[in-house]
């Protein structure tokens, strides 16, 4: 196989968490750059400068690789949406947080959130699951704030949430696609201010 531009030269050991470290980085930018379909795991190994056996050592197989993946960006979303949420006890302000969350995981290096959002795997079971776990996950953190806040019955308070986490998504995919039309804080401040004018309708709990 002809080596690509990227590839890491081969030969050098390192620590198994560091090894499998260097593996996802290349197989994020291979995923990323051709979808799972194309993606073929020679080329993931040579673009990590490994050969296919040491490739196969630390992931059996490119699901299980694609899968390995999929939870580290997972888990960073839902671990962000967190602090944010955290970060203050200003109602009108944790919501300017979370949707700045979602656009700064849009917006990371590497584009993983299109392994999250944009999947073509998003049929597949584990990966739906996955999916919609770390959907859930921030729909239910965003919940427990809106009905401890309200009062707003839980399964109100989740659609609630589930819905402020689509407009987050949607939106902050779309801005990025326009390619910097609009101003990132711009955008996180117009779609903050159109969740808040919503959600603070709600009365407050006395």
């Amino acid at each position: 196989m002809t080596a690509t531009p990227d590839a890491r030269p081969r030969g050098t050991r390192l620590p198994r968490p560091a090894r499998r470290r260097q593996l996802l980085g290349a197989a994020q930018e291979v995923f990323v750059a051709q979808g799972y379909h194309a993606a073929a795991m020679d080329e993931i190994a040579e673009r990590a400068g490994v050969s296919k056996p040491v490739l196969y050592q630390h992931f059996p197989g490119k699901l299980e690789l694609y899968l390995a993946l999929l939870d580290e960006h997972a888990e960073a979303l839902v671990k962000i949406v967190r602090e944010a949420l955290e970060s203050t006890t200003d109602n009108k302000r944790r919501v300017q947080a979370s949707m700045q969350a979602f656009y700064d995981f849009v917006a990371g290096d590497g584009e993983a959130y299109r392994l999250v959002f944009e999947s073509d795997l998003r049929n597949v079971a584990p990966v739906r699951a996955r999916v919609d776990r770390a959907n859930h996950q921030c729909a239910e953190m965003i919940a427990r704030v809106i009905a401890e806040d309200t009062q707003t019955p839980a399964e109100e308070a989740f659609l609630l949430g589930m819905g402020l986490v689509g407009m987050a998504e949607v939106s902050a995919r779309y801005w990025l696609s326009q390619h910097g039309s609009i101003p990132k804080d711009t955008a996180e401040k117009l779609i903050a201010r159109l969740a808040w004018r919503g959600i603070s309708g709600f009365p407050v709990a006395g």
